[in-house]
């Protein structure tokens, strides 16, 4: 196989996936061939004089590159130097774990992932401070909306301590913020490696949604010879002024080979499910006061859209309760923005042909289905609306673009489809499988273009690609999340090969 960085120009003895085939080929090994970065034919094998280099795909098979439509990126590469706490069953044993956690070189102890919501006990400030002292201590949850800091931390950060130590939303996003700022040129470092190991999965994309001035980020990873993936960076409100100033619009590179480009303005509408704060239109159980928060009130949207409308930006809007969602696609309604509304996790029935009718993609990320479904089951068991409903977003128009939200979730496109398609994971029977989706729209889905375009190979095309195992439209649900990736190509140059 040739070395990564190298430019195929031939996909020797190959397959096609069913949504692929084009007759007379059926089931027969083909040829793809590639120039100046574009498939410029599919042929039998050996049909057509093989030049140039070559990579034997040995009878794998051949799927459009895969994109990650949701990553915080400097977040999630910096879980590599962060306490893991995705199986902690308590606030005592959270606590305890980071009493036991050495400082990182900044004096620091940080944990990540832990999921409170079904805890026999309640996260306190006393707790904290008892399992470890005076290091300043962090731990981050899953969904991100909350941060549980002991005294030291809140001091360090200039908070107020009170009873809990845990800061929601705004505050705890600023948090997040000043820890992934650290240290820019080991962050850098970090996410070179995260998104090579995604290139090893088949991601050829993301879209960077981090909670900074990303512009800078990647002019400085480019500089420093960043070429592994195609990335779309958000904005955020308070940068949208500068945004303007500068003349950024959606789509806009950064680079002369357009691998880095401007994406949507993203605007947080409403808190999470797991932190309790994602606008609902029924009460939290035993909380009849708690409806969960509107960040940003529907007047501030309606301005903040407009804005981003006028200035050529798309706009990315998060929305999780049902609540939200309703205030989202009135916006996007009244506005004319374009772009997508992330997460989806509740939409009201009346809500669900909206997407469709609008062309407001739905930004989806299928593993926060089966990462959530017992706090769905308790917290939003009062809720009328759907909770995480692909088939009916789909089966109305929708266009779906999934995604993992990482570090909510590992970046991982093949989990992200077994988990649309099939619903479950470890064994566990199924979690609403009617709201399952196939396997040829899920595929559709993690790719650019998302589900409305379809997965199907033609000459014209440009040559994102991945040569894969084993066929993502038969694969049972087990073997599509072990789909390992031969090798993933950006415009038949080889950032992946293996």
């Amino acid at each position: 196989m040739p070395p990564r960085g190298a430019t195929v120009d031939v996909i020797a003895d190959a397959r096609l996936t069913g949504a692929d085939r084009l007759d007379p080929f059926g089931d027969d090994p083909v040829d793809i061939h590639l120039a100046q970065g574009r498939i410029v034919d599919i042929a039998p094998s050996r049909a057509l004089p093989r030049r140039g280099e070559v990579l034997d795909a040995d009878g794998g098979w051949v799927i459009p590159g895969l994109w990650d439509h949701h990553v915080h990126t400097v977040q999630w590469a910096l879980v590599a130097q962060r306490v893991a706490l995705g199986g902690v069953r308590s606030a005592a044993e959270a606590a305890a774990i980071m009493g036991r956690t050495a400082p990182l070189a900044d004096g620091r102890r940080v944990g990540t992932g832990f999921r409170d919501a079904l805890w026999p006990d309640e996260m306190s400030l006393a707790t904290l401070d008892a399992a470890t002292g005076d290091v300043p201590t962090y731990l981050i949850n899953a969904d991100v909306h909350s941060v549980w800091l002991n005294t030291a931390a809140l001091r360090r950060e200039g908070f107020a301590p009170d009873d809990s130590g845990v800061l929601r939303e705004e505050p705890a996003f600023e948090i997040s913020r000043r820890l992934n700022a650290a240290d820019p040129l080991e962050g850098d470092r970090l996410v070179g490696d995260a998104l090579s190991a995604a290139a090893a999965r088949g991601v050829v994309g993301i879209v960077d949604l981090d909670m900074a001035w990303n512009a800078d980020a990647w002019r400085r990873r480019l500089s420093a010879g960043f070429d592994t993936t195609r990335v779309r960076f958000g904005i955020y409100p308070p940068q949208l002024d500068r945004a303007l100033s500068e003349g950024l619009a959606s789509g806009d590179a950064l680079d002369a080979a357009g691998l880095v480009r401007v994406g949507p303005l993203k605007i947080i509408t409403d808190g999470s499910l797991g932190t309790r704060t994602a606008a609902c239109s029924h009460a939290y159980p035993d909380d009849p006061h708690n409806h969960g928060v509107l960040t940003v009130t529907p007047e501030v949207l309606v301005d903040l859209m407009t804005r981003a409308t006028g200035g050529g930006l798309a706009c990315a809007v998060h929305a999780i309760g049902d609540v939200a969602n309703s205030h989202a696609l009135d916006a996007f309604a009244g506005t004319g923005a374009t772009g997508t509304i992330e997460h989806a996790q509740l939409v009201a029935h009346a809500d669900i042909p909206r997407f469709g009718r609008l062309g407001i993609g739905a930004s989806v990320q299928p593993e926060h289905a089966i990462d959530d479904r017992d706090m769905t089951d308790t917290i939003w068991a009062t809720q009328t609306s759907v909770p995480y409903a692909l088939r009916s977003l789909a089966a109305t128009g929708a266009n779906l673009l999934f995604g993992s939200d990482a570090p909510v979730a590992a970046l991982d496109p093949w989990a992200a489809m077994a988990a649309a398609v099939f619903r479950t994971r470890d064994g566990r029977p199924a979690w609403r499988p009617d709201e399952g989706v196939d396997a040829a729209t899920a595929l559709a889905a993690s790719t650019e273009g998302g589900s409305h375009t379809g997965s199907a190979l033609f000459p014209g095309d440009i040559a994102d690609l991945v040569v894969v195992d084993r066929d993502p439209l038969t694969a049972a649900e087990a073997d599509l999340r072990a789909t390992r990736a031969h090798a993933t190509m950006i415009e038949g140059r080889l950032t992946h090969a293996g």
